[in-house]
């Protein structure tokens, strides 16, 4: 296999790309190349498979649409409150809207583990970290809310994120910021404080 850096990163974020405008069936080592602009074959010299190819999209997708730490750290300096939980998920969501692509190419990624087992256990390792992660970030910023309620924030969050990518019509962008400070609040509870 080829080694150079750039090229290869090139490669996967064209890939990334082609995932979120024509699905994982577009996803082809001729359409990556034609994303990249780089000669037919290229991609290949790169990725032993599509296998290889998927499990570097997955990574770098989770690198990309993580936020940047600096910016984590300035919201952070807020007291622990509800209202920061629901700043935060705001934020969140506010995220989709920025890296579309990133959480659509997410979304076919998701598909296409539900019929590849390799993919289905890197992506749930994935995902299953980045959970964790953020249940602990949570618990250990001394934020309100219990394991319980950071999970139920999440499962509501990206469903939230699944209709606002697929179906944007089915939850109006002005009723959003409502909803999401409705979901804390329930989540966590009014006497969390």
């Amino acid at each position: 296999m080829v080694r150079n850096p750039e090229r290869r990163a090139a490669l996967v974020d064209a890939a990334i790309d082609v995932l979120a405008r024509e699905g994982a069936r577009g996803l082809t080592f001729r359409a990556v190349d034609a994303a990249a602009e780089v000669p037919n074959g290229t991609a290949s010299n790169y990725f032993a498979g599509r296998d290889e190819l998927l499990a570097q999209v997955t990574g770098r997708i989770h690198r990309s649409i993580a936020p940047d730490p600096a910016e984590v750290t300035e919201v952070m300096k807020a007291p622990p409150s509800r209202e920061l939980v629901a700043e935060l998920m705001r934020w969140i969501n506010q995220r989709v809207t920025e890296h579309r692509t990133g959480y659509l190419a997410m979304l076919e990624l998701r598909l296409e583990a539900t019929r590849r087992p390799e993919l289905r256990a890197e992506l749930t390792r994935a995902v299953r970290e980045t959970l964790d992660d953020d249940i602990r970030f949570h618990l250990e910023s001394g934020l309100p809310g219990d394991r319980t309620a950071v999970v139920l924030i999440y499962l509501a969050m990206t469903g939230l994120m699944l209709e606002q990518l697929t179906l944007p019509g089915v939850v109006p962008d002005d009723e959003t910021d409502g909803l999401v400070s409705a979901l804390v609040e329930r989540a966590i509870g009014a006497d969390a404080e």
